[in-house]
């Protein structure tokens, strides 16, 4: 059967290749399972303990707010934009502004929010503090005190849409942010806190929900449920992981290389003195996290990059697998990219992380599975050994996963009802086992047929936000 291996190798050799291979592929899935494991325990730890603080004390209401612009770039968004500047009116904040890029919307995203926001077409120089494309019309308006500006522009991409956000933004913060998200109302109150701690943070990341069949009122989330459809079902028990347990962590250690589109908060001097977004990058908004770090390092200078995982954004999660798919394709070429441009970062444990547990996992599981059969096929290791051990493995990951679910969500206050939680149960296996592998699939094509950068939006299908007045 093994043949056509002995022809470049003696037996012995090959043995001694797949003996190897086998102990670095064993190691492996016991750090990430460790990594994981310390990460859901830290992260469910900083949750109970910041309860504490709050039962000990009120929080404190101060009257210093850093005036942030909102950026919210669009490419055929009509259906759920206008949900999302309606929540963004709702925020309990005393001074930002709002400012929509549709990046050559070829629907009606623009018209909606002209004739919904009764914005009026204003001649307005904009200066280029960033390269992007030229604008087509500037329409600005006001409602309840907060400026309201949307730029119509040729279409670059997603990156250069923001570009054009910043250029356009009056104040030394912004927010960028999806046009298919929902902000809770404190949310932007919560993500200024961390750059009121210290004037060296440069930029924030936060807590990332799925809002597919949640409902939202004055925006205020008033229902949670996990999605009826199996696809958004398992990502959220995909995001609670992520969110809860390895960006906790490592934000103790100013080691967080992303900061989700969805919503981050940036220090514009920063952004600019890096270049801003870089335009073609399917990844741009962890290339700017990385170059952002990579600039501070190489000049020497104090910067943070915090985690603030109470601010909640509830975001769209993709119903459908094809979309899914699409998504993390462009996902991990955006990881990709932003690896091989800042090679420079490789001494950072963090950058390691990445490289290893996101860029390179799914090659080193799959071709770890591939070699722990033919390991036993050579009678090297116990066949009902490795079946244990890939069971627990499994369980294991399962378990974690659903932890992380039940944990933030009860340290946070929000409501699930027991049904959730039973379904929670019942999918974390197949999340853990089914969806993971084929997302490597699609992540190790990805790479394979990489075909160098593109500026073309992600095309999903949208669905109407549940949100009211």
């Amino acid at each position: 059967m093994f043949d056509f291996i002995y022809t470049w190798f003696d037996v012995e050799t090959v043995k001694t290749i797949l003996y190897y291979t086998e102990i670095f592929f064993i190691v492996y899935l016991v750090g990430y399972s460790t990594f994981l494991f310390v990460s859901v325990v830290v992260g469910s730890n900083e949750l109970f303990e910041n309860i504490k603080r709050k039962r000990l004390r009120n929080e404190i209401h101060h009257d210093f707010y850093v005036p942030i612009s909102i950026v919210v770039p669009a490419y055929n968004e009509e259906v759920t934009i206008c949900k999302t500047i309606e929540s963004l009116l709702n925020l309990n904040y005393r001074l930002y502004e709002i400012i929509i890029v549709s990046d050559g919307s070829t629907d009606q995203t623009a018209q909606r929010v002209i004739e919904q926001f009764e914005l009026h077409e204003v001649q307005r120089p904009i200066r280029k503090q960033l390269a992007c494309q030229d604008k087509v019309a500037v329409y600005e308006g006001f409602h309840s005190q907060v400026k309201m500006t949307l730029v119509i522009k040729e279409n670059g991409g997603k990156a250069d849409a923001i570009n054009m956000g910043i250029n356009v933004s009056q104040f030394p913060y912004f927010v960028c942010m999806d046009a298919d998200s929902i902000l809770e109302r404190d949310s932007l109150e919560k993500i200024a806190v961390k750059v009121l701690e210290s004037e060296n943070v440069i930029a924030v990341g936060s807590m990332i929900s799925i809002s597919n069949d949640c409902k939202f009122k004055n925006g205020q989330l008033i229902e949670q449920r996990l999605p009826r459809k199996l696809i958004p079902a398992l990502q959220v028990l995909e995001y609670e992981r992520s969110f809860l347990a390895s960006r906790i962590l490592l934000d103790k250690f100013n080691a967080n290389l992303i900061v989700s589109g969805a919503f981050g908060l940036f220090k514009k001097d920063a952004v600019i003195a890096v270049g801003g977004y870089q335009a073609g990058s399917i990844g741009e908004d962890m290339e700017l996290i990385v170059k952002l770090h990579d600039y501070h390092i190489s000049n020497g200078l104090t910067y943070y990059i915090k985690y603030a995982y109470e601010a909640v954004c509830w975001t769209q999660a993709p119903e459908r697998l094809r979309d899914l798919l699409k998504q993390r394709k462009r996902w991990h070429i955006g990881l990709f990219q932003s690896l091989i441009s800042h090679r420079t970062l490789i001494t950072k444990a963090s950058y390691i992380y990445y490289l290893v547990y996101e860029l390179l996992s799914p090659f080193i599981e799959l071709v770890g599975l591939f070699v722990t059969f033919l390991a036993v096929m050579f009678g090297l290791l116990n066949f009902e050994y490795m079946l244990i051990f890939f069971l627990t493995y499994a369980l294991f990951g399962a378990l974690l996963t659903v932890i992380s679910y039940t944990t933030r969500n009860f340290l946070a206050d929000v409501k699930i009802s027991m049904k959730d939680v039973l379904k929670a149960f019942l999918l974390c296996v197949p999340e853990n086992v089914g969806m993971r592998f084929i997302l490597a699939w699609t992540r190790i094509f990805s790479i394979l047929f990489y075909r160098g950068k593109k500026t073309k939006w992600g095309k999903i299908k949208r669905v109407d936000i549940d949100y009211d007045k």
